[in-house]
């Protein structure tokens, strides 16, 4: 086996002990082999017999110059490593597997694992190729020859093993000669043309421009230069007028005003309303009026809460021309305009492909290749925690069919850039595209796209077979074996039902039989660069090698890694989490992006500029403290009367506007931007950082950014040799966290921006991949990497809650952080959601249990730290309070029954006191409302759904997450949960199949309980107020109205209970009668019907068996 532990490189070099890994050559037929020195000096030697006494000298001309070993080396190693399956994990070693191909199908583009090319002159190893999938021959000769026997002839002898000559020249040119690796500092804005050091700038002089006279590119400016103040042609980033990058739009005083006011009207009624209701008990029935008071309390209590943080809301908005001009556009600085935007990492997550279908994936990740930002910026990991081949298959035949996609989008610029929402649009296709090839290019592309869903949902048919039939084979071999040995088997033979790549090789992870290491929660880590990094310059397609003419798109590919942590039992790998935590580490090494973006697996990217949209508050004056952009979530696939308030638009358009005026909105899992700092547990930048980095010694021009820090100058309780305690043992993962922190700062372009880094320091390309760099990716999503860190606790997502989300950006904001509502005209993501109530009642309750942990732990925001401001404590304190409300909730709704059944009221008389207060604080919530959808745009009748919605899971789910909660913190119980199917109901023909599926759940029995009590208890009542002898119409219309307000609250909850045609479970009319005649014998038991109107009914007394 051949070994490259030793092998430099410049990630390798960067510290620490490398990661040992074994690689080895694969055959065409599947097999590893190892080339002895023998057999490479052999096969040589028959092959370059004809190139012997020839050789050819070609002078160093301007495109021809001598090639840097070193440099051509790291690319042939970064070819090798996109094409191999990197394994290991616990005690084990790191194995690097070359993959001649990844899936059936045919694979082009050269970024691509498995792309094809031509074979090896002396193995069976694929050649180097370059950006474009072209051969690199290394030598004048052209003698076509792979990364390893390159390496090997470097090593041993330095020369050709065909011409047998030195290595001198080649037509491939590293990147690195094409740019400085010094970014060119910006000329002075005092308009002389003088740089920095005094000397004469010839680059402002030497640069195209339009409208002016000059020789060649000689710029010559009007003669009027000086008297106007400006002139034609490209200004640099110094000499243009400092524009903000966002905007705060306040909401219009009239409208903030009234709603303003009728908050402190509404709470100063509410506390007179209390306590006349305190003092004025009902003596008739002082149970009843306790019961109503203590609830009352606590409504008041929560809606205190609810309420007061709603009283800054804010909108913002961006300016995407600006950032273009500051980060994209070609100044004398940057001729080219490579781009001076931050890297970012974006995560998909997915846990199990049969609950989230590899076709939604693979559009999500489509979605985001096709993202409109730097191609060299962008990075895409893939979570698999389940660790399945269906999955890895599918997002290798994602990235094959991006090769397509991804140009396509770019030329037509289209919108949305998920292929299955982009072909199911009801509008003409042909709206706002200018290019004559346009109807045939999407005729095309919608032909290769029913092709690829046709191969992803085809992948566990292919791969069933595909491994029966290789699992036959293994078991003739053995059979043909044991007959050879003449050995007769008593017993059947058994062969492990294994899981094979499109190779011939084991699957190491997930076998569609489980067997040891090779099932869900017990395999090796994996993981696989399947688009490596781009080039940094455009690539351009061409006319003749596609489908579609791509001679004016760039057709480079974002990089793309699948990545499947290491699972062992007896680990706890704390679910989402531990995944999310995973890329984390794992793409600090291999990327480093300042920023990351994570979204479940089917939420797709909607709005192509999305990721720019939230770079623009993070690059803006004062963006250096905000630790996170929160995106609202959007979802398809809804019913349109929106049954269960499954769009939460009160919640994301509301609450969260409001939050945005605080310190900012929560997390809420999906769709949200982090700053990759902040989420390494350190503090915002304060004035601690000037003090550190003293300035007096230094001029003006070298005053304008606050050099990069060392880990330690971030956290004076952190010391460098605490480093492992922290963040784990990996030496390189620590080396970039300073790195990832300067990278992550906005442009020093405006006096107040105190910490930020000079213009140009992101344009340098990126260091290739190397093996041991992917190798040290592999060992820290190992099982054991965690132990002993602070990984979970203080670093990355926050364990010890089903809801991680909330917790993780609770810490952040308790560190002093802030964060920001991206609200984009167009959708930034889309998403989907259940429809059904069963899942969605289960969805609630996740979210609810969830609240209910956080309350019981220190993530209380009663105990937050002071950096957390007063109002955004009460709305984390809302979170971790409201589903205690469900108790009182389901009292008050049994209530009305109640007084109905008694014949007795909340209070003893409806007095005119009772009345007014009652009726201000109807007129005051109405009120409200309005404002509320004035300002957030939402409608009258989605906050109708929401409130109806509110009573039905405060009433189902918020009591059985108490429950679940209290024992999880007294007894110890775990909660464990299941993934929310993202999969289409059978019913191809109607969309909202889902709906009308009715599932029985427990958690069902509370709310028909509430509505059958409510109805007999109508009818008794209004029977028995009929019969008597003296009617009290007074009570019964106030038990009645408060029962029918109870009754409008669960229409959406009866009528998902009727299906799709009216039917309904047996078992549903049988556990609500029976609970409800029981509540009613025990009701009469223990207040049985007495006087004249049990009399006037016309029977005798009852009593109760």
């Amino acid at each position: 086996m051949a070994s490259l532990t030793n092998q430099p490189s410049k990630k390798s070099s960067r510290g620490g002990d490398k990661q040992g890994i074994k690689f080895a050559r694969r055959t065409s037929s599947g097999k590893y082999v190892s080339l002895s020195k023998e057999d490479i000096e052999m096969a040589s030697s028959d092959v370059s017999g004809d190139y012997m006494n020839y050789s050819v000298h070609i002078p160093p001309t301007p495109d021809n110059q001598p090639m840097d070993d070193s440099s051509v080396a790291m690319k042939a190693e970064e070819q090798y490593v996109s094409n191999s399956l990197f394994t290991g994990g616990f005690n084990s070693v790191t194995r690097a597997h070359l993959m001649d191909r990844v899936i059936d199908s045919e694979v082009t583009h050269p970024q691509m694992a498995g792309a094809k090319g031509s074979s090896c002159s002396i193995c069976d190893g694929k050649v180097m190729k370059d950006e474009r999938g072209n051969d690199i021959t290394p030598c004048e000769c052209r003698f076509k020859i792979c990364r390893d026997c390159f390496l090997d002839a470097q090593k041993e002898t330095g020369k050709c093993p065909g011409c047998k000559e030195k290595y001198k020249v080649t037509e491939y040119e590293d990147d690195s000669h094409e740019f400085s690796n010094v970014a060119l500092s910006l000329p002075g804005t005092n308009g002389s043309k003088q740089n920095r050091n005094g000397e004469f700038d010839h680059n402002k002089w030497l640069f195209e421009s339009d409208g002016t006279y000059g020789v060649g590119n000689a710029y010559w400016p009007p003669d009027d230069d000086e008297e106007n103040g400006m002139h034609e042609g490209i200004l640099d980033g110094e000499e243009t007028p400092w524009k903000p990058l966002c905007r705060v739009i306040p909401i219009p005083s009239g409208i903030i005003s009234p709603y303003r006011l009728l908050i402190a009207v509404r709470l100063v009624v509410m506390c007179f309303f209390l306590h006349w209701r305190v003092f004025h008990p009902n003596e008739e029935a002082v149970w009843l009026w306790l019961m109503s008071i203590t609830c009352e309390i606590w409504f008041g209590f929560s809606w205190i809460l609810d309420q007061i943080p709603k009283l800054c809301p804010v909108n913002r908005s961006t300016d995407l021309v600006v950032l273009h001009e500051k980060f994209d556009s070609p100044s004398p600085s940057n001729p080219t305009g490579r781009s001076d935007l931050p890297g970012v990492d974006l995560f998909v997550s997915t846990a199990d492909p049969e609950k989230e279908p590899p076709l939604t994936t693979a559009n999500t990740i489509l979605s985001i290749l096709a993202v409109d930002y730097p191609v060299e910026k962008v990075a895409c990991y893939v979570s698999d925690d389940g660790g399945a081949l269906l999955t890895f298959e599918a997002m290798a035949e994602a990235a094959s069919f991006a090769d397509l996609w991804v140009p396509f989008c770019r030329k037509h610029n289209i919108e949305p850039r998920n292929p299955d929402s982009y072909f199911s649009l009801k509008v003409d296709p042909t709206k706002n595209k200018s290019k004559v090839d346009f109807v045939k290019d999407r005729r095309k592309v919608k032909r290769e796209y029913d092709e690829f869903k046709v191969r992803i949902n085809g992948l566990p048919d292919s791969i069933r077979r595909r491994s029966d039939a290789f699992n036959a084979r293994e078991e003739m071999k053995m059979m043909k074996h044991l007959r050879e040995n003449k050995v007769d088997p008593l017993e059947p033979i058994k062969v492990l039902k294994a899981t094979w790549m499109a190779d011939g090789t084991h699957w190491p992870g997930t076998w569609i039989t489980a067997s040891s290491e090779h099932a869900k929660g017990d395999h090796a880590g994996i993981l696989q660069v399947m688009l490596k990094p781009p080039s940094p310059d455009p690539l351009m397609g061409s006319e003749d090698d596609k489908v579609i003419d791509f001679s004016t798109v760039d057709t480079r590919l974002p990089m793309l890694v699948y990545v499947s942590r290491e699972k062992r039992p007896g680990y706890d790998h704390n679910k989402k989490a531990g995944a999310m935590n995973a890329l984390v580490r794992a793409s600090a090494i291999l990327s480093n992006g300042p920023f990351i973006l994570n979204l479940d697996c089917d939420h797709y990217i909607y709005n192509c500029k999305a990721v720019r949209e939230g770079m623009c508050f993070m690059m803006d004056r004062g963006g250096e403290d905000i630790c996170y952009i929160q995106f609202p979530q959007r979802f398809e696939g809804i019913d349109p009367s929106d049954r269960y308030a499954n769009h939460n638009t009160v919640f994301f358009d509301g609450n969260m506007r409001a939050l945005d005026g605080l310190q900012g909105p929560f997390y809420v899992g999906t769709g949200c931007m982090f700053r990759r700092f902040a989420l390494y547990g350190f503090n915002p930048p304060t004035g601690d950082w000037d003090m550190k980095n003293p300035k007096h010694n230094c001029t003006e021009e070298a005053c304008e950014t606050t050099p990069a820090l060392n880990v330690s100058e971030f956290d004076e309780d952190l010391d460098v040799n605490l480093l492992p305690k922290r963040f784990g043992n990996s030496t390189m993962l620590a080396e970039s966290i300073p790195v990832a922190e300067f990278q992550g700062r906005p442009l020093a372009d405006h006096p107040a921006v105190k910490y930020g880094r000079p213009p140009g320091e992101l344009r340098k390309p990126r260091t290739p991949l190397d093996a041991s760099t992917v190798a040290e990716s592999v060992s820290v999503i190992s099982c054991w990497y965690e132990d002993k860190t602070e990984w979970g606790d203080r670093v990355g997502w926050i364990y010890g809650s089903v809801t991680e989300d909330v917790v993780t950006g609770y810490r952040m904001h308790n560190r002093g952080w802030r964060s920001v509502y991206c609200v984009t005209k167009r959708d930034a993501f889309r998403g989907s959601a259940p429809i059904n109530l069963t899942d969605r009642l289960h969805q609630v309750l996740r979210w609810a249990t969830g609240s209910v942990e956080i309350f019981f732990s220190k993530n209380n925001a009663f105990l937050g730290s002071k950096r957390l401001k007063i109002l955004q404590r009460l709305a984390y304190l809302n979170v971790g309070i409201y589903p205690f409300t469900s108790v009182f909730l389901i009292v008050y709704c049994f209530l009305p029954a109640l007084s109905l059944f008694s014949g007795y009221f909340i209070v003893q008389t409806l007095s005119i006191a009772f009345l007014i207060y009652l009726l201000t604080m109807t007129v005051c919530l109405v009120a409200l409302a309005i404002l509320e959808v004035k300002w957030s745009g939402v409608e009258l009748e989605q906050w109708w759904r929401n409130e109806q919605f509110w009573l039905i899971s405060g009433t189902s789910a918020h009591l059985a997450a108490v429950v679940q909660g209290l024992l999880k913190v007294m007894a110890g119980i775990e909660i464990s949960f299941t993934l929310t199917s993202k999969s289409a109901g059978e019913d191809n023909d109607d969309i909202f199949a889902d709906l009308y599926i009715v599932k029985w759940t427990s958690l069902m029995i509370p709310p028909i309980v509430i509505a059958m009590v409510n109805i007999i208890a109508i009818a008794v009542a209004f029977s028995r107020t009929i019969y008597s002898a003296n009617p009290q119409w007074s009570k019964f219309i106030g038990g009645g109205f408060f029962s029918l307000w109870v009754l409008a609250h669960l229409y959406p909850f009866a009528k998902g209970l009727m299906g799709r045609r009216g039917k309904t479970p047996t078992i549903v009319f049988v556990w609500s009668g029976l609970i409800a005649i029981i509540l009613s014998l025990l009701w009469v038991s223990i207040s049985p019907p007495t006087g004249a109107d049990a009399t006037d009914g016309g029977g005798g007394d009852f009593q109760f068996p």
